[in-house]
């Protein structure tokens, strides 16, 4: 057998996504928060772009948007996409760059961040409102626990480990760890006897519960002698946990003699206990959501998307270095202006892409979906994706981008896009019905449901038959487990 190397030429055709046309493509899959970020990132990285001064003279966002999109659709589908070629580098469109720089107005901006004429007047209230929506600073929980140590008359051993305890326990005030675990790792001698008075030293604290080491061990922390039903209580948490939770009463009545009644008394007891005491005091920051679009009415009652467009400034490419590179300026300097001028542009036409298809992808949305913003979740009609990208011509993977983390501010509420898609099936008249449609008379059938004999899975199968939507049992039970709703037996009421 005889090996040997060769040389051969062969043709075939690739298809690559240039670096331009990822840049616009991850454009328009940013939020409006995370644009202004993106945008400040190229307003520092590069010298030829600008924040244009705002100027109350200029048009509103409004006629800015639709003069934009106005020229956008009157350009043909090829002429709006971005292509480039990394072969010349883009010669030819730099050269036709520079012939129409000197026709380029002052105002070269991105046209759908036009600020209106009040816009400074809006700043200073969104100031005033973001100031009046700081929230107080809380305590933490192991601050507050190490105050309270203080007020007791302990040994100087015991309280350090006690103090030491605290900063073990996780934020729902649970001691994950073992205590010879914690003696191990503590750092200083201390017997076992000390450290077990420490942890009940702190299991003392409030709130009650607190440096428990189990969900059984925090609920009896809580019982006083003051707590009704104390002893059925202790011993529904010691032994019948698991068969409470699976409403089990009559188990619970033949293992421990209490009555139905008593069983059921101490449940609502129970339920007033917290197992979780530490949580009241971790403060979770609130996930500010900014919409991009807005949904308006017109003359006519049509509801129409407008972008949100204040938090994208202003952007034009600088005069100063168009005039520099026309300039006698040595070839190394005048490559780096190109390069820069040339990501300027091709961020500036993204920015506009993105406004175009967002406002194409939302409209075409909010057309299919009437209904649903005229009477609400329960009118909803079914709607893919691929729907939407026939309708706007584009492809399905740019409308999932295009609605990908982005909110609209309807008449209604605020919503995600995503939440007008969605799936469905034909009833018994052929009419395509949303699943959302169905979770909701789902929902509406177990709430109407006799407590005392609750409808199983099967027997709901048949009342949703009933109103013409033929499911199969295993969909029934994957919707009732969706919205929470216990099985028949755990609705039971005795």
């Amino acid at each position: 057998m005889q090996l040997n190397f060769s040389q051969q030429m062969r043709m075939s055709q690739q298809m690559r996504l240039a670096p331009r046309m990822i840049q616009s493509m991850e454009i328009l899959q940013l939020s409006v928060m995370d644009l202004q970020d993106r945008i400040d990132q190229e307003l520092a990285e590069n010298v030829c772009l600008e924040l244009a001064a705002i100027d109350p003279t200029a048009p509103s966002p409004e006629q800015s948007v639709a003069e934009a999109q106005a020229e956008a659709n009157e350009k043909p589908i090829a002429e709006r996409e971005l292509v480039t070629d990394g072969k010349d580098n883009n010669e030819a469109d730099f050269e036709r760059l520079l012939e129409m720089s000197e026709e380029w107005p002052d105002d070269n901006y991105t046209s759908g961040s036009k600020p209106s004429s009040n816009r400074m007047d809006e700043a200073g209230d969104r100031a005033h409102d973001m100031i009046a929506n700081i929230t107080e600073r809380s305590q933490p929980l192991a601050e507050y626990l190490v105050e309270q140590i203080g007020f007791f008359s302990v040994p100087i051993e015991i309280r350090e480990f006690a103090e030491f305890i605290v900063q073990n326990l996780d934020p729902n005030g649970r001691l994950l760890n073992t205590l010879a675990e914690l003696i191990t790792v503590y750092g200083k001698a201390i017997s076992e006897a000390d450290a077990q008075q420490a942890l009940m030293l702190v299991q003392k604290l409030d709130p009650p519960g607190v440096g428990a080491r189990d969900a059984r061990e925090c609920l009896l922390l809580q019982l006083t002698e003051e707590t009704p039903y104390r002893d059925v209580l202790a011993t529904l948490i010691n032994s019948h946990l698991e068969d409470i939770a699976q409403n089990r009463l009559p188990l619970i009545e033949r293992k421990t003699g209490y009555s139905i009644s008593t069983i059921k008394a101490a449940y609502e007891q129970l339920l007033k206990l917290n197992p979780y005491p530490g949580a009241g005091f971790e403060v979770r920051p609130v996930q500010k959501v900014t919409p991009d679009l807005f949904l308006e009415q017109d003359d006519n009652g049509r509801y129409v998307v407008r972008l949100e467009d204040e938090h994208t400034p202003r952007l034009h490419i600088s005069k100063k270095y168009q005039q520099m590179l026309r300039a006698d300026t040595d070839p190394q300097t005048k490559e780096y202006i190109k390069r820069k001028i040339d990501s300027a542009k091709w961020l500036i036409e993204s920015i506009e892409q993105r406004h175009n298809t967002l406002k194409r992808v939302a409209q075409a949305i909010v057309d299919h979906q009437v209904e649903f913003l005229e009477h609400g979740p329960e009118a909803i009609v079914p709607l893919k994706m691929q729907q939407i990208a026939d309708l706007v011509k584009v492809h399905v993977t740019t409308v999932s981008r295009a609605v990908d983390d982005k909110w609209i501010q309807t008449p209604r509420g605020l919503y995600p896009l995503k939440r007008f898609f969605g799936g469905g099936t034909t009833n018994a008249d052929g009419e395509e019905v949303a699943w959302d449609i169905i979770r909701l008379k789902l929902k509406e059938i177990v709430d109407k449901e006799n407590r005392d004999d609750p409808l199983s899975d099967d027997a709901l199968v048949d009342e949703l038959a009933k109103h013409g939507y033929q499911l199969a049992r295993r969909t029934v039970t994957k919707y009732r487990k969706a919205l929470n709703i216990p099985s028949s037996r755990q609705r039971r009421s005795y």
